[in-house]
């Protein structure tokens, strides 16, 4: 999964959690709804706002993943 990310630059929500209907894998295999209240709680990294649109530096999701998700929060 990882060799898939890009070195450098932002992803967004859809390519974090995958779309199914574009037959597009998941990289974190949670729900929509865990990763927000995750980025909320600080168990996943904060966005950064690109006008209205949450993203995510590709380095924060490649540690996330290399470290393993942390349970319970």
């Amino acid at each position: 999964m990882i060799t898939q990310l890009p070195e450098t630059g932002y992803l967004r929500e859809w390519q974090i959690l995958g779309d199914p209907e574009a037959n597009i894998p998941p990289l974190i295999p949670v729900s929509r709804a865990t990763w927000r209240r995750g980025c909320k709680s600080g168990r996943f990294p904060a966005p950064l706002k690109n006008g209205r649109i949450n993203i995510w530096p590709v380095e924060s999701i490649r540690a996330l993943i290399a470290n393993g998700l942390k349970h319970g929060g």
